[in-house]
């Protein structure tokens, strides 16, 4: 992508009005290091209309009353206009984050497509009523929407994670003021034009690009019944502490430092051929990426030397060219904490296996190469930390117990797999990891599923009716004698 995209306008309650502040966000490609955009800088005069809006059409408006099956109609509109230009909105995503295109046409658009889908599949056989009978007479039980929605999402899948969040919200008739990440605005105005031609009713929709101190002023808005967040742990905990003012409820998707877990008896080739996608995807800008990879004593430079060789091989460049299989990083912060951890790597005695500097021919971007640590500890700090960058670690254990114990040494527990040719036993060591999302002999997160973290990746869950199920509040109806609802 090199035409530069501008926007002067701001997305409030389904109309394009001007800001009332005068900062402007500057989009920097992460591969030529030049701007490609500009939009608006929401500031808290910003956030306090967009929420009024919200409010008024909650507490006043159509939607909240409006029956399931047309809000379904108008949700599908938005879900048929993601899908009709993801391939614009997946050109903007890697254009502003570094995403590999192929990996951003399926992951960061077509992704969320399917996420659209799925929550029209959940919010269509949702039990929003039952009767029951209870101890002192019957009742009945109802699932009403939570309110105000304040989704908040990240730079490394935007699209993604604020499908994740408005397709629930809608749905359940919440709703909501969407803030994307400074980093990556471009692809949530496309996402509000489509919202508005889908026929939203005013003040149902407000999108403001903004900074992480009018987030805070966003997630403590008194207006807000409801926050949805998805980024590190350090902000979960403010996002936690600043809606407690309020008791506003929280859903928070965190990070991950998730272990792939190689069995002794895996065949090498379909092993690597699944772990190095999942391990590397999105240039390791995943919370759920696998990080550690734990192998075997008995069969440890035999693996080794396979993820090593398939991890060199990975073709790094330009995040448009549809043969890049490792853009650049976000930004300069990312590739600079990147390379301090390996640094970090080679000081605590880890071995570098393959990468470890910048690619070679690329000077300019936020480029690092895939690096692979052979000789990890569980106790260093680059198998502890977070990194979200290209850096996995390759972890030795000795029998099946020590691997479930070293997957589960982590204050994480968002993702995991494991690799067997008995799948059997690989279901067994799924049930013992401590950990949100596991998958055996492969990689996937499916959107009709809970997905979340144990521990500190995070509160609550996403997808399925468990994640439709954040956006509704239970209401609990007593009946007279007789009345069986």
């Amino acid at each position: 992508m090199t035409e530069r995209v501008e926007h002067g306008r701001l997305f409030i309650g389904g109309q394009w009005a001007d800001p009332l502040g005068e900062d402007v966000i500057e989009v920097v490609s992460p591969h030529t290091e030049e701007a490609l955009g500009r939009v608006p800088h929401a500031c808290a005069a910003d956030v306090d209309r967009a929420v009024a809006a919200a409010r008024r059409a909650f507490d006043e408006g159509p939607w909240p009353r409006t029956g399931l099956a047309e809000r379904i109609e108008v949700v599908t509109r938005i879900k048929d206009g993601v899908a009709a230009r993801h391939e614009e909105i997946a050109r903007l995503v890697s254009a502003q984050n570094g995403s590999p295109y192929s990996w951003s046409v399926l992951a960061q658009a077509l992704g969320a497509v399917m996420v659209w889908d799925a929550a029209i599949t959940v919010a269509r056989d949702f039990p929003y009523e039952e009767a029951r009978s209870g101890v002192l007479g019957p009742i009945l039980v109802r699932r009403e929407p939570v309110g105000v929605v304040a989704a908040v999402v990240p730079w490394n899948v935007p699209q993604f994670t604020a499908a994740a969040k408005l397709a629930p919200a809608l749905l359940a008739g919440c709703t909501a003021v969407l803030k994307p990440s400074p980093e990556s605005p471009l692809d949530a105005y496309v996402l509000a034009e489509i919202a508005r031609e889908a026929g939203l009713p005013e003040g149902v929709l407000s999108v403001l690009p903004a900074d992480r101190e009018v987030s805070e002023y966003l997630v403590g808005h008194p207006g807000v019944d409801k926050v949805s967040f998805t980024g590190s742990v350090a902000a979960g905990k403010r996002v936690m502490e600043v809606a407690a003012r309020n008791l506003t409820r929280v859903t928070l998707e965190l990070g991950g430092k998730s272990a792939a877990v190689v069995l002794p008896d895996a065949d090498v080739e379909q092993t690597v051929a699944g772990i190095v996608p999942a391990a590397w995807m999105n240039n390791g800008q995943a919370c759920v990426a696998q990080t550690r990879v734990l192998l075997p004593r008995s069969r440890y430079d035999e693996f080794a030397e396979a993820l090593a060789v398939a991890a060199g091989a990975l073709v790094v460049g330009d995040p448009l060219d549809p043969a890049t299989q490792i853009g650049p990083l976000v930004a300069r912060r990312q590739q600079r904490r990147s390379m301090d951890y390996i640094r970090l790597g080679q000081e605590e005695g880890a071995k570098i296996l393959t990468g470890g500097g910048r690619p070679p021919g690329l000077d300019r971007g936020w480029y690092v190469e895939p690096t692979l640590f052979g000789d990890v500890g569980n106790g260093m700090r680059i198998a502890r930390e977070e990194i979200f960058g290209p850096v996995v670690c390759l972890v030795p254990y000795g029998d099946e117990s020590e691997a479930v114990k070293i997957a589960d040494d982590s204050e994480y527990g968002l993702s995991g797999s494991v690799w067997t040719a008995d799948t059997e036993r690989g279901i067994e060591v799924a049930r013992r990891v401590r950990t949100g999302t596991y998958s055996v002999n492969t990689f996937s997160l499916d959107m009709l599923g809970p997905f979340g973290g144990y521990k500190n990746s995070g509160l609550g869950r996403e997808f399925g009716p468990e994640g439709y199920g954040e956006f509704l509040e239970h209401k609990m109806i007593h009946l007279p004698a007789g009345r069986e609802g």
